[in-house]
């Protein structure tokens, strides 16, 4: 079962070599672009919003992968906040407000794991710890929700626009923040879970029921994650806004 993650690292790290932007976020910020996502992106993507970035991963395979598209970023811990500034000081396509994505504005406790990453603002699941080894909690912070109309509006999201969310369990509740401007985006790519890794999670089908009242259809999966019994935990799932629903976009174009 250690197989296919070893084989994906081993891609990512191909590719990062193969790509002097890639090559040189490795070597000086230890930042390895997430290069299992880029068969999601299109050169003709505009905007991409990114919530979740950590330190730029996401982010790094937008840049090599869709060049010419806008991200935002969001990401509301510091230290990986600060590492994502210094990859992408010189990248005016670039901008991240250090912020989690949620329904309301408020400050929040987020729980902040051994490997920052999979930090929550839901508490880590003994099931999560036993799955992923070294992401229980080490400590909890403070940091600042906002819904996402509250910091970014219409005329920022240029069609065609992706929404990516990777954000340990929140799923829901971000997009839930996301409501008012869902409208805008042709695609939304998020990591969801089968089994609970984070205490009160929503599910796959939760998600997926989500999206579908609000106009999309599962396009594809992708970087299943099964345990050592063969059991599915989680994936990447890709959502496209459906024909019927198209002609409600008001991205600006």
């Amino acid at each position: 079962m250690k197989l296919m993650p070893l084989i994906t690292r081993l891609d990512k790290l191909l590719q990062a070599l193969s790509s002097l932007r890639l090559a040189r976020a490795l070597l000086m910020y230890r930042v390895l672009a997430g290069a299992e996502h880029r068969h999601v992106f299109c050169r003709e993507l505009a905007t991409i919003v990114d919530i979740g970035a950590n330190r730029g991963q996401f982010a790094l395979a937008a840049r090599q992968w869709a060049r010419h598209a806008r991200v935002i970023a969001f990401e509301p811990l510091p230290a990986p906040a600060r590492v994502f500034r210094l990859v992408f000081v010189d990248d005016a396509l670039t901008v991240l407000h250090q912020c989690a994505v949620g329904p309301k504005e408020e400050d929040a406790v987020i729980h902040v794991s051994q490997r920052d990453d999979s930090s929550s603002l839901l508490p880590i699941s003994k099931l999560q710890a036993t799955m992923f080894p070294n992401t229980e909690e080490k400590e909890r912070q403070t940091v600042r929700v906002c819904p996402l109309d509250r910091l970014i509006n219409r005329a920022d999201l240029q069609s065609p626009a992706l929404l990516k969310l990777d954000v340990q369990g929140f799923e829901l509740e971000a997009l839930g923040g996301c409501k008012s401007l869902l409208p805008c985006f042709d695609q939304v790519y998020v990591e969801c879970s089968f089994v609970e890794l984070y205490e009160g999670q929503a599910l796959a089908h939760q998600v997926i029921d989500f999206l579908q009242q609000e106009g999309f259809v599962l396009g594809g999966v992708y970087n299943m994650c099964y345990d050592r019994n063969g059991k599915a935990i989680q994936a990447d799932f890709l959502f496209k806004r459906s024909a019927e629903k198209s002609d409600l976009v008001p991205c600006a174009s």
